[in-house]
């Protein structure tokens, strides 16, 4: 599986204005809600919330990838959303987050929900992705660069 696959060019977002891991996660529950209507924003965002408590999603070097499964979701959706300012994310190394990419399965799919977890780790462990993905100034360069440069 690519990112292709999951990510399209309206739920890819660059330099989003927020505060704090819960505006993020807030801005990010919005913005994926809104693109998609099969997908109620408030729901989203308490799925994507009570798995954050149970675990951080904060991978370090900048990244976080919160993630949750969906009830009502039949469909993988990626959403990729780099921030104007890093913020505290809890993430493994205390370092704060510019770049998360949220991450939404079908309820009943637990391996294809690792599967896509391990893929995105993969891909932001590679310097070159992280670098494309950081350089973009607009949210269409920013799609293009998670698309042309991943597994």
């Amino acid at each position: 599986m690519k990112i292709a696959s999951i990510l399209s060019p309206s739920r890819t977002h660059c330099r989003i204005a927020v505060s704090s891991k819960k505006r993020a996660i807030e801005k990010a529950a919005e913005l994926i809600a809104s693109s998609d209507s099969r997908l109620e924003e408030s729901a989203l965002y308490s799925q994507l919330i009570a798995r954050e408590k149970l675990s951080p999603t904060g991978l370090g070097k900048g990244i976080a990838i919160p993630h949750c499964r969906m009830p009502g979701c039949n469909t993988i959706i990626g959403s990729l959303i780099t921030l104007n300012t890093p913020i505290e994310f809890d993430a493994i190394d205390n370092e704060p987050v510019s770049t998360l990419f949220v991450l939404i399965v079908p309820e009943n799919e637990t391996v294809v929900h690792l599967e896509v977890l391990s893929m995105l780790v993969q891909n932001f462990e590679k310097p070159s992705f992280q670098s494309k993905i950081l350089a973009a100034s607009d949210s269409e360069s920013l799609y293009l660069a998670a698309v042309s440069d991943s597994l």
